[in-house]
Order: C-alpha cells, then structure tokens, then sequence
C-alpha cells in the first residue's frame, strides 16, 4: 500500500481463456468484503510499466507472459481498508507462456512474507451477475 497522499503508477495483466480471467483475491477488513483484481504490481523509477508487468509475474507466481498488448490507461480512486487510495493503471492484455497456468484452477502466492494471496480463474459471467466483485469496475469495459 502506497503512503498517504501519493499516486501510485501499476501495472496489471488482463489474462483470459474463454469466458473466464485469471483474477487476485483481496480482502477489506474494514468492509468485510472479498474482491478481486488482475495480478500484477507496482513500476519502479526507470523501469517501464510493461517490464514491471513482468517482474511482477516472474516475483509473485514464477509465470512468464506472452503476446503482450498495451490497452490503455485507467485512474483508479478507492478506498481501502479506510485509506483513501489514487493508482494509474497501465493494463496489459496478456497470455501465460506456459499451458500449466490454465490447467490450474487456483494457486496461493506471497506479496511479503506475511501476505499471502489467492489467484484463481473466475468466470466473467459470476463478476458480469456481482457474485464476485471486481475492482475497479471500469475492467468490465475490456472484457
């Protein structure tokens, strides 16, 4: 989580296969509600936002990502956990370069060592119904 009053520049990975993405659990203690969000992370200065696209993937589920293809630009105002969070979002259409990923149904990896995550296929027809929450909404418009 970034300090207080700062912009956040990340990257994410919009991945499909068929109907459903490749999407990160998050949880908000003070909402009490489950989310979920595309993987990807933070850019580093002097790092473009496509090569910390791909560190990220590399960091936080050893995956490598193929065929990737800028979409555009998304400003993100949110709160979390009660903090009044601002992200600029360089999102990335992706795929996985290796097939293992989609034959995988969830995996668990860490951010830190006290943070662990869920990434899991989820069927864009259950986020489309509000079944799953997917932030920020305006993802809907890419898929």
């Amino acid at each position: 989580m970034n300090k207080a009053g700062e912009i956040r520049v990340i990257a994410l990975g919009l991945i499909r296969d068929g109907e459903r993405i490749f999407l990160s659990e998050g949880y908000d203690p003070v909402k009490q509600e489950t989310f979920y969000r595309a993987l990807g992370g933070g850019v580093e200065f002097a790092e473009t936002s496509r090569d910390a696209l791909q560190r990220e993937f590399q960091e936080e589920i050893q995956a490598d990502l193929t065929n990737i293809n800028y979409l555009g630009c998304i400003e993100n105002l949110f709160t979390f956990n009660g903090r009044q969070g601002h992200e600029i979002i360089q999102l990335y259409q992706c795929d996985f370069a290796d097939s293992k990923f989609y034959q995988l149904e969830s995996l668990v990896f860490s951010e830190s060592k006290t943070h662990k995550h869920r990434a899991l296929w989820i069927d864009i027809s259950r986020l489309k119904s509000g079944e799953f929450r997917l932030v920020p909404e305006v993802f809907f418009e890419y898929l």
